[in-house]
C-alpha cells in the first residue's frame, strides 16, 4: 500500500508555535482505501539534529472512500513547542499497524525554526524517506560523536589522571609491595610463561633459535596483549564496582573505562622498559625502526578503548560476562602465536586467525623492535580501520546504554 503527498500551502500561523498545513493525499496503491481500514493522517515532531521524538500531533482520519489514482485533501494545524530552535515534522499515513513511513514508504517532511518570540518560520518541505533522512544525518552524527568523545577525554583529563592514580594506589594498598606491584605482576606473568614454553617445552623462533631469542621475541608478543588483557579483562565488571558513582548524575561514568585502559597502559609502560633494557643487554642497541611504535601503539589504544567500553556496558546487563571473558581471553591468548611461531598455525586455521588484531600487533611490535622493519603497511592500514571503528561503535554503545544504568545496578 503506497502513498503520495502533495503539500499545498506551508506558512506559519498567527499562533505561537502554529504551521498552517495544507496537503494532498493520493492514493498510489491498486486497492481502494475505506474509512473502515482504519486509515489516518497524522504528524509527529522530530529534533533534527538527534532525530529523537518531541511529540504526537494530530490524527485525522479518512472520511471517504479514495479509488486507487485518487486524491483527497487535508488540512492541518501543527502545533509545535514554541521554544526556540529546529524542528522536523514528518506527515505520513498510518494504519492500525503503524505508522507508513516507518516501513520504509514516502512521506511529507516540513523543517521548521521557532524564534524567540515563539514565531514558526518554515524552511523546507520535501517528500522523502526515513531512510533518507538517516543518510543526510550521518555527517552530523558523527561530528557529534567526535565531539562527545573529545569532551569525554579532554574535558575530563584532571579527574581521568586522578583515577588512574587512585586504581594504581587501591589495587595494591595494604601490600608490602605496594605499587611495586605494578612492575612485578608483569614480569612474574612473563617469566612464568617463558619457563613453561622456553625452558620446558623448548619453543623457538626462526628469526633467532637462541634462549634468549625466544625470550625476547616472546616478551615483543607479550607487550600489546598485557595492556589489551587488563583492561578487557576488568571491563564486565567496571560499572558494578563504581555503582555509587552511576548514581550520582554529575559523575562522568563513561571515563571509568578510560581510566582502566590507561592503567593498563602504565603496566605495559613498565613492561615495555624492561623489554627495551633486556634488548640492549642482549643485542646492545635498539633498531631505528622503534621510531614506528606510536604509529602502532595509537590504534593498539583506540581498540582496548572501544572494546572497554562494549563490555562495561555489557557487563551492567550481563552478570556471568566476567567469568566469561576470563576464558575467552585465555583462549584468545592462546589462539594468538605470542608464546610460540607463527609457523606452527595450521595453513588452514591462518586465514581466520590472521586477521586477529592482536595478532598484527604481535608481528608489528616483533618487527619494529628485533627485525628493524616497519610496521607491514597492508595489516596495520588495516589495523587502524579496525580501530577507529571499534572504538567509535564501543563508545556509542556505552553512550546509548549508559541511560539505564542507574535502573538496572
Amino acid at each position: 500500500m503506497s502513498a503520495g503527498y502533495v503539500p499545498l500551502k506551508v506558512e506559519g500561523a498567527a499562533e505561537e508555535g502554529v504551521i498552517a498545513l495544507s496537503c494532498r493525499l493520493e492514493n498510489q496503491s491498486a486497492q481502494q482505501w475505506k474509512p473502515s481500514d482504519g486509515l489516518a493522517l497524522g504528524w509527529q515532531v522530530y529534533d533534527p539534529e538527534s532525530s529523537l521524538f518531541i511529540q504526537e500531533g494530530e490524527w485525522i482520519p479518512l472520511k471517504e472512500n479514495i479509488p486507487p489514482g485518487g486524491y483527497t485533501d487535508f488540512a492541518f494545524r501543527l502545533q509545535i513547542p514554541p521554544y526556540p530552535g529546529t524542528y522536523r515534522i514528518y506527515v505520513s499515513l498510518r494504519s492500525p499497524a503503524g505508522w507508513f513511513f516507518a516501513r520504509g514508504l514516502p512521506m511529507l517532511v516540513v523543517d521548521a525554526r521557532v524564534d524567540d518570540f515563539g514565531r514558526v518560520y518554515p524552511e523546507r518541505t520535501r517528500i522523502t524517506t526515513l531512510r533518507r533522512l538517516r543518510l543526510l544525518n550521518v555527517p552530523d552524527s558523527l561530528r557529534r560523536i567526535a565531539q562527545r568523545f573529545v569532551s569525554v577525554l579532554w574535558g575530563n583529563r584532571a579527574l581521568i589522571s586522578s583515577m588512574v592514580k587512585r586504581d594504581l594506589q587501591a589495587r595494591y594498598r595494604g601490600s608490602f609491595g605496594d605499587v611495586l606491584w605494578t612492575v612485578l605482576n608483569p614480569v612474574l606473568l612473563m617469566a612464568t610463561y617463558f619457563f613453561v614454553f622456553g625452558v620446558v617445552l623448548q619453543a623457538r623462533f626462526a628469526n633467532d633459535p637462541s634462549s634468549a631469542g625466544f625470550a625476547l621475541y616472546f616478551l615483543a608478543g607479550m607487550l600489546p596483549w598485557l595492556a589489551f588483557a587488563e583492561a578487557v579483562g576488568r571491563a564486565p565488571a567496571s560499572m558494578l564496582e563504581h555503582r555509587n558513582f552511576i548514581k550520582k548524575l554529575l559523575f562522568p561514568v563513561d571515563i571509568v573505562p578510560v581510566t582502566q585502559t590507561l592503567a593498563a597502559l602504565i603496566t605495559e609502560a613498565f613492561a615495555v622498559l624492561i623489554f627495551i633494557g633486556f634488548v640492549l643487554l642482549t643485542r646492545g642497541s635498539i633498531p631505528v625502526t622503534a621510531c614506528w611504535f606510536p604509529a602502532i601503539l595509537i590504534p593498539q589504544v583506540l581498540f582496548t578503548l572501544g572494546a572497554a567500553w562494549f563490555f562495561s556496558a555489557l557487563g551492567v546487563f550481563v552478570r556471568d560476562l566476567g567469568q566469561i571473558m576470563g576464558y575467552v581471553l585465555t583462549l584468545w591468548f592462546f589462539l594468538t602465536p605470542i608464546c610460540y611461531p607463527e609457523t606452527q598455525i595450521p595453513a588452514g586455521a591462518m586465514g581466520i586467525l590472521g586477521k586477529n588484531p592482536i595478532y598484527t600487533l604481535v608481528r608489528s611490535y616483533r618487527a619494529i623492535f628485533l627485525e628493524n622493519q616497519a610496521p607491514a603497511f597492508a595489516s596495520t592500514w588495516k589495523l587502524w580501520l579496525l580501530s577507529v571503528l571499534v572504538c567509535a561503535f564501543g563508545f556509542v554503545w556505552f553512550q546509548k546504554l549508559r541511560k539505564t544504568f542507574a535502573d538496572v545496578i
